[in-house]
């Protein structure tokens, strides 16, 4: 049989290296004593058949055995490394107690800062919430380059976020770019002839109306006034571009401060996501957002306005 076959070829390839011989010279005789291949070739007329053959002359070598076997054994271990790298990305990561802990006090603290806030925004009278108004404006470019920065959109919102004012703004000069990825300004919304824009001098009254006597918030009012020519008392802005705990300095060491971005500071103060990436502005929601962040501050604000115009009143006194 096949197996007895192969026991042979493995008894005698034993016997022959016990004895310091050559398997290579190992040869078989078939029942009439007719000399058979060598084991060599017999081993490769084997790999050629496929594997097949009958009697002794399909001898194998015990090197081929081995071969097989350690094959085999390399195909398991890939296999088991597989399987671990399988397991290994099936496997579920869970957050750490001590970041759940951090987590679950960062968002008390939060919720307690919101809870201040409101109970603080309850306690100002209905009249005092009343002086309250915030601007932005969107502009377009005019001029040879469009540098030049047109009036082409004007919202107003009251402490509450309601809008009070938002109209588009007809422009009288030759717009060369119209910054639509950034003011959401469109040719057709300045047309004259469209019913949702304003002539330049008939908003400029109807804003100046609206923020007389008004406490005025906005951020980076200085390019609002500009586009509207239109000025306000000093003591009446609150411009959180200019307030020095929103600003940062230039150096790292300190220096002059700089305005922040708005979108930075809403985010930071307030936790509110304005100007997306790849979106253009809405001067109405800057408007709010200016308003929101102003609340944030606005006690320490107003105590630190007070403060400098008792300073003021003595010192004239004097």
């Amino acid at each position: 049989t096949s197996k007895e076959a192969k026991k042979l070829r493995k008894e005698t390839r034993r016997k022959a290296r016990k004895e310091g011989k050559d398997e290579k010279f190992i040869k078989f005789v078939d029942e009439d004593g007719t000399p058979l291949l060598s084991l060599v070739e017999q081993e490769g007329e084997h790999e050629n058949d496929g594997g097949s053959g009958g009697g002794d002359s399909g001898v194998t070598s015990d090197d081929e055995t081995n071969g097989d076997g350690r094959a085999d054994s390399k195909q398991s271990q890939m296999k088991m490394e597989a399987g671990r790298k399988k397991r290994k990305v099936a496997k579920k990561s869970f957050p750490r107690i001590n970041q759940l802990l951090a987590e679950a006090e960062a968002a008390k603290k939060e919720q307690e800062e919101k809870d201040k806030r409101k109970s603080y925004e309850d306690s100002i009278p209905s009249e005092v919430k009343a002086q309250y108004v915030a601007l932005d404006c969107e502009m377009v470019g005019i001029g040879a380059e469009g540098k030049q920065s047109a009036l082409a959109r004007v919202s107003l919102t009251d402490w509450y976020g309601e809008v009070i004012l938002d109209t588009f703004v007809q422009v009288p000069d030759r717009v060369t770019d119209f910054r639509t990825f950034v003011s959401g300004v469109r040719a057709k919304d300045i047309r004259i002839t469209s019913s949702n824009s304003m002539e330049l001098h008939a908003c400029r009254k109807k804003v100046g109306e609206i923020i007389k006597n008004k406490i005025l918030v906005g951020h980076s009012l200085k390019n609002d006034f500009a586009a509207l020519m239109l000025g306000h008392p000093k003591h009446l802005i609150r411009d959180t571009a200019r307030y020095k705990p929103f600003m940062r300095a230039s150096g790292r060491n300190g220096g002059k401060l700089r305005p922040r971005k708005l979108r930075d500071l809403v985010k930071e103060q307030v936790g509110l996501t304005i100007q997306k990436e790849g979106e253009a502005h809405t001067s109405v929601e800057d408007a709010k957002a200016t308003m929101e962040l102003y609340k944030v501050v606005r006690g320490q604000w107003e105590k630190e306005i007070e403060k400098l115009e008792s300073s003021r009143t003595t010192k004239r006194k004097r």
